[in-house]
Formats: C-alpha cells, sequence, structure tokens
C-alpha cells in the first residue's frame, strides 16, 4: 500500500507541473539560431571605401541577439591597407541580418590581391556557425606599375634622320591610332601558343610612361594562361628607317616575349612569303640572350631563316632596359642591342626565294607563354610576367 500511495503522488506532482506550464504560457524555447558572417571580395578603390560583412542568422529569434566582431590582419595591414574595427552589433528581435563597414585605403597600385579577417565572438541569445570571413582586396587589375628605369637610352634625333613616327607611351591608355589587338589563341599561332590573348588592360595598359604587357596565369576562355599581342596593321606601316624600342621584358622559363615585325601584305601573301622581321625575342630559359631574325619563303615553299644571338656579359634583360634597333634600308636589315651590331642582314642571305624586306611592313608585340620554341612554364615560374616598353620610334632618312 505505501508504495502505491508513493507511485500515486509522484504522478500527481507531474500532472501539477504539466498544468502549471500550460497556464504561463511558457512552451518549450527551441534551438538558438546560428550567426554567420560572410566572405567580402571587391576592388580597391582609388579613394578610401567600405568593405561591407554581412551577419546572418539562420532562424529569426524571439529575442535580440548580439555578437561581437573584430578585423584581423593577413597580407592586408591595418592602418596602411583598412583601418581596423571592433564592437558589438545587435541583430534585433525578428529580424536576421545585420552588417559591419570596414574603410579600405584608396589607391591604385597594380600589386597582388590581399586579404585581412573579421572574427566573431561572445554570442549571446545564439550560436556561431561560420565565425570568420575573409576580405579580398583586388589590386591586381588596378592601372598604376611604375618601374625602375634604368639601363640604355638612345637619342630622339639622328643627323640625316627625321623622326616621322613614334609612341612615347606617356598617356593613360594605349593610342588606337597606333594599335590593335590579335584576340584569342588561334591554334597556337602557329607554334603551340598556351595562352589566350585578350584586350583587357588586365594584360596590356599604360603607366608611368611604359606600355605593359602582362601575361598571367588564369583561366580565359578555356586556355590556363591570358596575355596581349599588339599590332599597327591596317593604321601604321613602315619601309626603312632606323627603329628603336627601348624595352625591359619577362625572362621567367616558358615566357616567349618578342618585338616584330611582318609584312604588310600578309593577307594577300601568307606567311612566311609575306616576311617576317623579328627585332627581338627572347626564350625565358636563356635570360641573357635575344635573337635578331629574318624569315621568308624558300623556293620551295618552306621557311627561310637567317639570324643571330646578342648575349649580356652580365645580368639579364629583366633588370634594367635596353634598346633594340633595325637599320633598315633597300637589301639590308641590320639588328643592333644597345647600338652594338649583331645581325647584319642582307639580300645575299636569300639565296633562295624572293627577298620580301623591301616592302611594308607593321609592328607586333606580345608576350607569348609556352610554345615550340620557349617550352611550357615550370614550377619556378612565377605569374604574372610583364613586359614594359618605354618608346618605339621610326627615324627615316631626310
Amino acid at each position: 500500500m505505501k508504495t502505491i500511495r508513493s507511485f500515486c503522488y509522484l504522478l500527481l506532482l507531474a500532472v501539477a507541473a504539466c498544468s502549471k506550464g500550460a497556464k504561463s504560457g511558457g512552451g518549450s524555447v527551441g534551438p538558438l539560431p546560428s550567426a554567420t558572417v560572410s566572405n567580402v571580395t571587391a576592388n580597391r578603390p582609388t579613394q578610401a571605401g567600405p568593405f561591407r560583412f554581412y551577419i546572418d542568422l539562420s532562424a529569426t529569434s524571439q529575442q535580440p541577439v548580439s555578437v561581437n566582431y573584430a578585423t584581423m590582419d593577413g597580407t592586408a595591414k591595418a592602418g596602411t591597407d583598412y583601418t581596423a574595427v571592433s564592437g558589438t552589433v545587435t541583430i534585433p528581435a525578428g529580424q536576421t541580418e545585420t552588417y559591419v563597414d570596414v574603410s579600405v585605403m584608396g589607391d591604385s597600385l597594380r600589386q597582388p590581391d590581399q586579404d585581412f579577417y573579421m572574427q566573431l565572438s561572445v554570442p549571446v541569445n545564439c550560436t556561431l556557425g561560420t565565425a570568420k570571413a575573409t576580405a579580398t582586396i583586388v589590386n591586381s587589375d588596378l592601372l598604376y606599375l611604375p618601374t625602375d628605369t634604368t639601363g640604355y637610352t638612345t637619342p630622339s634625333s639622328y643627323p640625316g634622320y627625321q623622326l616621322t613616327w613614334s609612341d612615347e607611351f606617356n598617356g593613360n591608355s594605349l593610342n588606337p591610332l597606333n594599335w590593335t589587338f590579335d584576340i584569342g589563341n588561334n591554334n597556337g599561332w602557329g607554334n603551340q601558343e598556351l595562352e589566350y590573348y585578350t584586350s583587357s588592360t588586365n594584360n596590356a595598359f599604360v603607366s608611368a610612361g611604359n606600355l605593359i604587357i602582362e601575361a598571367r596565369q588564369e583561366s580565359n576562355n578555356g586556355f590556363n594562361y591570358s596575355s596581349a599581342r599588339i599590332k599597327t596593321e591596317g593604321i601604321q606601316q613602315f619601309t626603312y628607317g632606323r627603329i628603336d624600342i627601348r624595352a625591359k621584358l619577362p625572362v621567367a622559363h616558358g615566357m616567349w616575349p618578342a618585338l616584330w615585325m611582318l609584312g604588310s601584305n600578309i593577307n594577300s601573301v601568307p606567311w612566311p612569303g609575306c616576311g617576317e622581321t623579328d627585332i627581338m625575342e627572347l626564350v625565358g630559359s636563356s635570360p641573357n640572350k635575344v635573337l635578331g631574325s629574318l624569315h621568308w619563303q624558300q623556293a620551295g615553299g618552306s621557311e627561310g631563316t637567317y639570324n643571330n644571338p646578342y648575349y649580356l656579359s652580365t645580368g639579364d634583360f629583366s633588370q634594367q632596359f635596353h634598346v633594340f634597333s633595325l637599320l633598315w634600308q633597300h637589301d639590308s636589315v641590320q639588328f643592333y642591342v644597345d647600338d652594338n651590331l649583331y645581325v647584319n642582314g642582307n639580300s645575299s642571305v636569300v639565296t633562295s626565294g624572293n627577298y620580301p624586306f623591301n616592302l611594308p611592313f607593321f609592328f607586333i608585340f606580345n608576350v607569348a607563354v609556352g610554345g615550340n620554341f620557349p617550352g611550357p612554364p615550370d614550377n619556378t615560374t612565377i605569374f604574372p610576367q610583364r613586359m614594359f616598353v618605354d618608346y618605339v620610334r621610326v627615324f627615316q632618312p631626310n
């Protein structure tokens, strides 16, 4: 009987507790919502501007929710790249989102992208989901990129010659009255090249008095690299004179920068019959060596080549500017580096086929990636790779 009375007593207590809870209307609170902070990626502004971190709840809450927040350095540094912030943010009952703005310093310098972080802590009336977010400052598309200007230079005039055309690259963009673009890969351009050529300022832009052609390791139209190939075809063409091009070159493995010319009649006389004059080309695995070359079509239809290398005695072609010159006369094409003659070409070297170098030619400047000549990049190749061109000048006899 004692056992039965004890059981009945406990049952009455349980019923009373249930009745009391029902009368108070409290019910079950359920799981707390979780707070998540989202990543943000944006171009660095030219003047200070906000990067916005959104903080979201997984569900509404019947009571206010708060979390602490604080920025943390990554490759971007507080005080230099952004303004550090910390504090507490509250999401009112019934709402699910708020945000925190962080001021990022303005700049226009092209450099590697940078990041910093937003960290959440001390949740009140919530739990933490994703408590750390990354802010990525995109600098790689910016348009200011100075470079050391030391190196060889040439005069702006010569006795017996007049300057008939030049581009000093002193503006803020490539001059469309001088240059146009080849776009695409064109089946490797006959050389199994690996890049996709674009007209984007990511790959060709003018800054601080230089043309800059930049090769990048990035996915672009199904290819793993992008670069630029600019030309004066249909705009500017030349026959004879002295040509000076002052440039600083990329020399990493797999890079193939070139300053060259093609016969303007290429659309009616296909390569190599139109002729090709390589004022300078460099294979990245030989950083202290450039080639100057003439290419033409031999009588049997095959390509004819006459060329010679030039070697720097010290250093490589990425360390300073050098001037690559052509002294082009009737039946004669001579190649120079820093006024040192190293290829002495003339009509007598074309022992088979027609000599095409007495006709108009146009310029092509490009940085190829990979191909038959240089081979592919390897694990020593660090992107981006850049060619700087200070000026191109064409002088013709008075």
